[in-house]
């Protein structure tokens, strides 16, 4: 994938997000016809019925900002969760159709791409990597309010036009919404590691969830992971390396990747960084031909 040089995000205060293009219309967001609502049927997701999930619903404080830019322009940019498969091609359309900042970069290009982000925090680095890719729809999902708060707040204030929210478990939109081979990229930045060994389990990178994902990843196409905790990028590593339809991009003896220079270094990172922490990077890609 090519990718435009790095620029940096702004960060504004405002408590009051305007809409990025003016009026945007909201996606098309089903294939299925009005009276069918039958999953997507490729395989049976290995994740049915999952008893354990890896988050944990939390009360956190919505601001002001944040709660205004549910209210003004969630509406546009949430996309509601549907037991059946996305139209992505017309949800492109869409968004080139509809304007925005990022429109005057694509002219005779057109959004071509789809990458996807499973919990985006708040937003921060979701933002900055949208507005480096003008030619992708950008799907973040996230469960937490505030956090989908911060990023529509993000949205508006930055005029981003190529990111759509889901709001849900981002297991179920992958076992439903998004159909197989329909993915460019898929992110993964700082998972919960759930470090105690108890809670383990609960840790969102393991084998079923991997496989489900590599088979909604174009061939070509491929996953980044980052974590700052280091069994867990061993295990991550370890995930990845057995899934046989992904292969590891790096060069580097251990596996680990440089840092694309896409992905930011946060606010939450820095500090890390200053306190002596690691961060590891993985990138697998999906193999382009049958291994």
């Amino acid at each position: 994938m090519t990718l435009p040089p790095p620029s940096s995000p702004s960060t504004s205060d405002s408590s009051s997000p305007s809409s990025p293009s003016g009026s945007i219309p909201t996606l098309p967001s089903t294939t299925a016809p009005a009276d069918s609502a039958a999953p997507v049927t490729d395989a049976a997701s290995p994740l049915k019925g999952r008893p354990i999930r890896s988050f944990v619903l939390r009360t956190g404080r919505t601001t002001v900002g944040q709660a205004k830019a549910l209210e003004d322009i969630g509406p546009q940019y949430i996309l509601p969760y549907q037991p059946f498969a996305m139209n992505l091609e017309a949800a492109r359309a869409m968004i080139h159709c509809a304007g925005g900042l990022n429109d005057a970069q694509t002219t005779g290009t057109g959004i071509t791409q789809t990458i996807f982000e499973i919990g985006f925090g708040m937003g921060e680095a979701t933002a900055h990597i949208a507005k480096l890719m003008p030619q992708a729809l950008y799907i973040g999902c996230e469960v937490h309010p505030p956090g989908v708060g911060a990023l529509l707040k993000r949205i508006g204030d930055e005029h981003i036009s190529n990111i759509r929210i889901i709001q849900h478990d981002a297991v179920e939109v992958l076992t439903h919404m998004l159909p197989p081979a329909s993915l460019d990229g898929v992110h993964i930045f700082f998972p919960d590691p759930w470090h105690k060994k108890r809670h383990n389990k609960r840790r969102l990178i393991q084998t079923p969830l991997i496989a489900l994902l590599a088979s909604r990843i174009k061939p070509g196409g491929y996953i980044h992971c980052a974590t700052d905790w280091q069994h867990y990028a061993e295990q991550i590593l370890q995930v990845l390396g057995d899934e046989p339809s992904l292969t590891n991009s790096s060069i580097s003896a251990d596996g680990y990747a440089a840092k694309p220079d896409y992905r930011p270094l946060t606010k939450f990172e820095n500090r890390g960084i200053k306190l002596g922490h690691g961060v590891w990077d993985l990138v697998f890609r999906r193999h382009t031909a049958p291994a």
